[in-house]
């Protein structure tokens, strides 16, 4: 992430205006399916938190219980220091979007922008303005007058966006608002959302299965797996220190080598390294991503394929007991390492991760 990037420009959460959300045990079962089980999570005002997590984790439920379209069955949601768990939808002050860009046809662009205030019976003056001010927000003051159909996927997603902020939410609600979108338009309006949210100040609750996404423009990211938090942490936080195996192999990637404990050390790959926080008892394995593996030419392993991917390229590699590994290496330095090389791999001067051994 570069120095210029959204999220590392951003002032702290607590600096911000914004409303705080909290949510307090919160619970959720449908049948014998438990999608929340007692959740617990603190947003700051001001804060964009994102909630990642596997199909069927729960976090889109949480987002549905803070807008008040899910009712839990225990817990509390709270909106700055009101309790809005029985609060219908429509009187919680929060704008969501959704995946699906859910605009009227046979209305213009700024005719769905305006919906909501039109709802709330404001004067078709304010309409107008505020459609024109929340346009030019999301850098289609010119396309007001056309109608959805004329619009590009990304186009329709921003108006989305537009209309969700007409009515001046106290929070901002995201359900996967990109997973429609090609990758190049996702990334465009990741950061263009990230631009808005700064600008206005406003909580925001960002929920997606693309770590990509999380990690580059929330404040902070929570990593849920069957309906609990797993860890709530900065990205860089949980990228480099992980809480638990799950989160490790869950955000980016993540090798599982065979591994021993000795004398406080950890010994893998024919060398030892500090073990990264507490060491488990029994049988361990190390968890060592990508780019902390150094690969040199010569020795007992061969590169099995090369793929390039621009200023890095990414090796994987046959050690001599079948096991296989995934390294990423500066693309200049390894041009030499093609498929077939023999070559060393050993993991970098740094604490290593070691967690409990699967079972076979």
């Amino acid at each position: 992430m570069t120095a210029a990037s959204p999220r590392t420009a951003a002032a702290a959460p607590d600096t911000r205006p914004g409303v705080p959300i909290r949510i307090e045990g919160l619970t959720r079962r449908y049948g014998s399916v438990v999608a929340l089980d007692g959740l617990d999570l603190d947003i700051a005002g001001g804060e964009f938190l994102a909630l990642l997590g596997p199909s069927g984790c729960g976090k889109t439920t949480a987002l549905r219980a803070i807008a008040g379209f899910d009712r839990p069955d225990a817990g509390r949601v709270l909106l700055g220091d009101r309790d809005v768990t029985g609060v219908p939808a429509n009187k919680r002050d929060a704008g969501m979007v959704f995946q699906a860009y859910s605009l009227f046809p046979n209305l213009t662009v700024a005719e769905n922008v305006a919906f909501g205030l039109r709802v709330r019976r404001r004067d078709r003056a304010e309409q107008r303005t505020r459609a024109a001010e929340l346009l030019e927000l999301v850098g289609l003051a010119d396309r007001g007058d056309r109608y959805p159909h004329q619009l590009s996927g990304g186009q329709q997603q921003r108006v989305a966006l537009a209309r969700a902020l007409a009515v001046a939410p106290k929070v901002l609600l995201l359900d996967e608002p990109l997973s429609a979108l090609d990758a190049q338009v996702r990334v465009q309006l990741r950061e263009e959302i990230r631009r808005i949210q700064l600008e206005l100040g406003i909580t925001t609750v960002f929920v997606t299965h693309d770590q990509a996404e999380a990690l580059s423009v929330a404040d902070r990211v929570g990593v849920m797996r069957a309906g609990r938090l797993e860890q709530v942490a900065g990205p860089d936080e949980l990228y480099e220190r992980p809480a638990t195996a799950f989160v490790a192999e869950f955000v980016g990637t993540m090798n599982r080598l065979p591994a021993t404990l000795s004398a406080g050390a950890v010994e893998l790959l024919g060398v030892r390294r500090p073990v990264a926080g507490s060491a488990p008892a029994g049988a361990v394995e190390a968890l060592v991503r990508p780019e902390a593996l150094v690969v040199t030419a010569g020795g007992p392993a061969h590169v099995v394929t090369r793929t390039f991917s621009g200023a890095v390229t990414r090796l994987l590699v046959a050690l001599p007991d079948g096991t296989e590994v995934r390294a990423d290496l500066a693309s200049a330095d390894s041009q030499h390492l093609t498929a077939g090389t023999a070559v060393s791999v050993v993991p970098a001067e740094r604490p290593v991760l070691v967690v409990p051994a699967e079972p076979a």
